[in-house]
């Protein structure tokens, strides 16, 4: 299901969490839980997953994590403000004090001149530091752009997770 190099990328995630103390929460809407669940296919992940958000409707955005409707319609789902909110969202909604947030357009449809297919905007969320934020276009069909979106979140979740010293 999931690659080796996305296996090994939650363990480092699992393991770096763990070493600093944190439980860990998904925002997911264009990845559809696939980020916890590759994070979750690692035994032993259970200490430091707190819990998952598969937020794909707008609504669930705002219901699940507190995303106001007005952010949504000024930005689009797709934006980089939707992604911050959505990240501190599941940190307020959750007993985590790390969250990973990926919204964005996996295909084949959907896309604009603006906003075009591959579109992912990713937001990592910790307690007491500022919120992280990258914007990816990427190749490929639906599955490729997940997967991707999957890989590159859990490389800022340990970026997040190095950077900020535990406190």
């Amino acid at each position: 299901m999931f690659g080796a190099n996305q296996l090994n990328a939650a363990k480092a995630v699992l393991a770096a969490c763990r070493n600093a103390g944190l439980k860990l929460a998904t925002a997911e809407s264009c990845t559809g839980g696939l980020i916890s669940g590759c994070l979750t296919a690692v035994a032993g992940s259970s200490d430091v997953v707190d819990r998952g958000f598969v937020t794909y409707t707008n609504e669930a955005k705002s219901d699940m994590l507190g995303v106001p409707s007005g952010l949504i319609d000024t930005h689009g789902a797709v934006s980089e403000a939707v992604a911050r909110a959505m990240a501190e969202g599941a940190l307020m909604h959750s007993a985590a004090r790390i969250s990973v947030a990926v919204t964005g357009i996996a295909g084949p449809g959907g896309g604009t001149a603006e906003k075009p297919v591959g579109l992912v905007h990713i937001a990592c969320a910790r307690d007491g530091a500022e919120t992280l934020h990258e914007c990816h276009v990427f190749d490929g069909g639906r599955d490729a752009v997940r997967a991707q979106t999957v890989s590159a979140a859990l490389e800022v979740v340990l970026a997040m997770v190095v950077r900020t010293p535990t406190g």
